[in-house]
């Protein structure tokens, strides 16, 4: 029960999932990986997604999580079935919450799927959607520039407005009324996102949904932590720690994370 919860992320973009697992479970411990340094995942090829995602695994099953959420898009659509197979612990992504977010709010069956390329590639999202509805009609746009954004720490500014605009500008002649943040990087800029599709159109992501999954297995097995003392949360990153600290510290609204350097 006492046992922490492993994160993990190709960079920052898995912190959206790790605030809503802080916001809607507060007593339970978090352990996050964020690989900026070998961010993104998205133009990788599989077997170097397959190879980094299996390394922050093993990293973190050492300090004996209960449970592993892969935070990362790009990762859940290349990885997820294999770790599942393969670890002790029950393994959870974030594509299918996707999913299921967006068909909750749909009325028109009109998807738009953001996503980085390696996401796009799999049609992950594709699957995902369809299994839940057969009239939903999917509009994938990979958004490679989104990630090196966020990971820079410069989306805030007229500048994050500009490039989200050029990026979504084959969006204004499509109809849809659902958009899907299909990178757990995307949150972050989504209000530059929301002013790019304009109104009436709803926005989801993955974070809210993929909580309430990690809240319905941990009391369905009955390990949700009951000790009284306040949880001491770990952060990793494979790159730069005064970065990441920045951009984690702005987005959890908390100073003095605890933030470690990893190498693989």
């Amino acid at each position: 029960m006492d046992a922490p919860i492993g994160v993990i992320d190709s960079g920052v973009g898995g912190l959206t999932v790790a605030k809503a697992i802080m916001k809607l479970l507060p007593n339970e411990i978090i352990y996050y990986i964020g690989d900026t340094a070998r961010c993104p995942y998205g133009p990788r090829t599989e077997q170097e997604v397959r190879q980094f995602t299996w390394q922050m695994a093993k990293t973190l099953e050492k300090m004996n999580i209960k449970m592993l959420v892969v935070a990362c898009n790009t990762a859940t659509a290349v990885t997820l079935e294999s770790l599942q197979k393969k670890m002790a612990i029950p393994v959870i992504g974030v594509i299918n919450a996707g999913a299921r977010a967006a068909t909750k709010k749909t009325k028109r069956n009109e998807v738009v799927v953001l996503a980085t390329k390696g996401t796009i590639k799999s049609a992950a999202y594709e699957k995902a959607l369809y299994s839940l509805s057969t009239k939903v009609k999917v509009i994938p746009l990979a958004c490679p520039t989104f990630v090196p954004l966020v990971e820079s720490g410069e989306y805030e500014g007229q500048f994050s407005y500009d490039l989200v605009a050029e990026a979504l500008k084959t969006l204004k002649d499509v109809s849809f009324d659902t958009v899907i943040l299909g990178c757990t990087h995307y949150p972050i800029i989504q209000k530059q996102i929301e002013a790019a599709v304009g109104g009436g159109v709803h926005v989801v992501s993955s974070a809210e949904e993929t909580a309430c999954h990690v809240l319905e297995f941990l009391s369905y097995q009955n390990q949700l932590r009951t000790n009284d003392i306040a949880p001491q949360h770990v952060f990793f990153t494979s790159g730069s720690v005064p970065i990441f600290r920045a951009i984690a510290e702005r987005w959890l609204g908390q100073q003095n994370l605890n933030i470690e350097r990893i190498t693989f």
